[in-house]
């Protein structure tokens, strides 16, 4: 969500902080900020919108000194306005910060009683009014923002900056991340990474509680007891190019062109010489259940790869949303394993629920795209899923790199549960293997699925129908759409069609129907009939066998290479993920950036 950067630095801090701040854009925003200290003196400048207004601002109002930070604020408390955006000030004292300050209310009610009156909406500026009051009191700065983390409660990542101090940032991490980066006689925060990659890959990783006091000389961590903490310090690999557009229109254009290299890139990890090679931790013989927990396109992934779970290796699978499993308190058996799966490794429902399973179950497994991140941290074992650095932040390589290896480990299952032979096992193998090429003939697509979405545009509610393991495919490909282009878009199994849902249908409303041919084709025709009885518009994916006995009567067709049965449902995401895409050109939205929405969920 909200990104942070700081710079502690030998040149002027302005153009470092406003750029690293731009390769946090992905992660959404709706204003930006920046403070400084020069010659003593502590000053700001915001603005409301992209990052191209913060940066006409200062050309107008230059910022000047050698020590800043910044931030992009994603709206939780108060509208996206000047006065709500960050960095707060108060007095002596700036913040920026990600995350949710739950006693907030309580806090501010205690500070007016003592003349500190805020002057936004937000809760962040709850910490500046703080700090300053402790500093009104005789409290150092690095002091004051001890003081007041202990009296916090909820997630947060948060950077102090203070007038006269111009080799001093304070950080805090508490369930939101922050990294301390090393330079040469300069020292940097950053929510991730990938903001400071261009000028250090020389990374620390706070942990759960810590705080840091950093200067030029380095950086001073305490644990939440307030006792020294000695954090590793580790070589991060950014590829630089992975976070360009390379020619594309979109992020998300070129992220979804890249699935066929990294879903290889994915097989390549955990296959070798045509064998399963995952961790020799993933031992599946004596686990009798697993509950795989996500949020959003991630969830969805779970959901596809409970069909294969229980079909293919014969495993009971259990999916949660991760916001509501840990307030539902579900019993967890000794016996069984836990997966959670999450693009960013930082979800914060996702990290919740985590850490309500610890303990519980025999084993903690993250899926994440981020081998660094909390929640890989934090697991037993954390498998990465290759994807690379995804900035669109509707989901689209992640995705089926989630289901690449969701997919491995249910063949590792079977194997391990004696479900498959080795037979079997090399014919999954190389129905996988051959998913690359059969997403370039998909790709091919581009030119139909886009004079289809131009007229997709002028909808305003499209349904999306799916059965077995299309019937979360449906699901991801609503989403997808309504993520977007903002159009009202749901999914649903194919059977439930005369269970509600069809009362929705009519000549205005397009139906798209996710369809390989394969032993449930002929019921899901049953269900497109009934659609078309009543005027309903159905777009009809599936292969050419599918389309032969069943396209005559649909409003659009989409002819697929066939598939295997088992992993069509990895192949058809890319389909759904171009006609959303498509889809919002043609309406005009902001496909990389879409209005209220953030890449990396990290408050609950």
């Amino acid at each position: 969500m909200c990104g942070i950067v700081g710079v502690l630095g030998n040149n002027e801090v302005a153009p470092l902080l406003v750029e690293s701040l731009k390769r946090l854009e992905y992660r959404g925003y709706d204003s930006a900020g920046i403070a400084t200290v020069h010659k003593g003196k502590l000053d700001r400048r915001r603005a409301v919108g992209k990052l191209v207004n913060l940066s006409d601002l200062l050309v107008h109002e230059p910022l000047a000194g050698k020590v800043g930070i910044g931030h992009t604020r994603w709206a939780t408390h108060g509208a996206a306005t000047t006065t709500n955006a960050h960095p707060h000030c108060s007095g002596p004292v700036a913040v920026v910060h990600n995350g949710i300050i739950e006693n907030f209310r309580d806090l501010r009610t205690e500070l007016a009683s003592a003349g500190f009156i805020p002057e936004s909406e937000t809760d962040t500026e709850t910490v500046a009014l703080l700090a300053h009051m402790y500093i009104s009191q005789g409290a150092t700065p690095v002091e004051a923002a001890r003081q007041t983390l202990k009296r916090l409660q909820g997630a947060f990542a948060l950077c102090f900056l203070f007038d006269g101090e111009e080799d001093l940032i304070i950080a805090a991490r508490k369930g939101s991340p922050l990294a301390i980066g090393h330079g040469d006689g300069e020292m940097f925060v950053g929510s991730d990474a990938i903001a400071l990659a261009p000028m250090t890959d020389r990374i620390t990783y706070l942990e759960e509680g810590d705080w840091a006091v950093v200067t030029r000389k380095g950086a001073t961590i305490y644990d939440d007891q307030d006792r020294l903490a000695n954090r590793a310090e580790s070589r991060i690999q950014v590829d630089a190019t992975r976070i360009e557009k390379a020619g594309y229109k979109h992020f998300m254009a070129k992220e979804i062109a890249e699935q066929p290299v990294v879903i290889a890139d994915a097989l390549r990890r955990y296959v070798h010489d045509g064998s399963l090679k995952l961790p020799m931790e993933v031992d599946f013989t004596a686990v009798d259940r697993i509950t795989m927990v996500a949020c959003g396109t991630a969830s969805y992934a779970c959901h596809v790869a409970k069909y294969w779970f229980e079909q293919i290796a014969g495993l009971p699978c259990d999916v949660d949303i991760a916001s509501e499993f840990r307030y539902r308190e579900p019993p967890l058996s000794p016996t069984q394993w836990a997966l959670f799966v999450s693009q960013s490794g930082e979800t914060a429902d996702t990290l919740a629920a985590l850490r309500y399973s610890r303990d519980k179950v025999a084993k903690i497994v993250a899926v994440v795209n981020v081998p660094t991140s909390s929640i890989a941290r934090e697991a037993d074992l954390a498998l990465p899923i290759m994807a690379g650095i995804e900035v669109g932040v509707a989901s689209t390589k992640a995705f089926t790199c989630q289901l690449i290896t969701l997919a491995l480990l249910a063949l590792k299952a079977g194997v391990d549960r004696g479900r498959l032979t080795p037979a079997d096992v090399a014919r999954y193998l190389a129905d996988l293997a051959a998913l690359p090429g059969l997403m370039n003939h998909a790709l091919t697509l581009t030119a139909n699925i886009a004079q289809i979405a131009d007229e997709l545009a002028e909808a305003q509610d499209v349904l999306f129908l799916g059965r077995g393991a299309m019937f979360p495919l449906a699901l991801e490909g609503a989403l997808k759409l309504k993520e977007i282009s903002y159009i009202h878009a749901e999914g649903y199994a194919s059977g439930e069609l005369k269970h509600g849902p069809i009362a929705l249908i009519d000549n205005r409303v397009p139906v798209i129907v996710l369809a390989p041919h394969d032993h449930l084709f002929e019921k899901t025709v049953s269900n497109m009939q009934e659609v078309m009885a009543r005027h309903g518009k159905v777009l009809l994916i599936s292969d050419a066998q599918g389309i032969a006995e069943a396209g005559a009567d649909c409003w659009r067709t989409l002819t697929m290479p066939p598939v295997s049965n088992a992993f069509a449902p990895i192949l058809y995401a890319i389909p759904a993920q171009l006609l959303a895409y498509h889809t919002a050109i043609a309406k005009g939205t902001d496909v990389d950036q879409p209005r209220n929405l953030a890449k990396s969920v990290t408050v609950e």
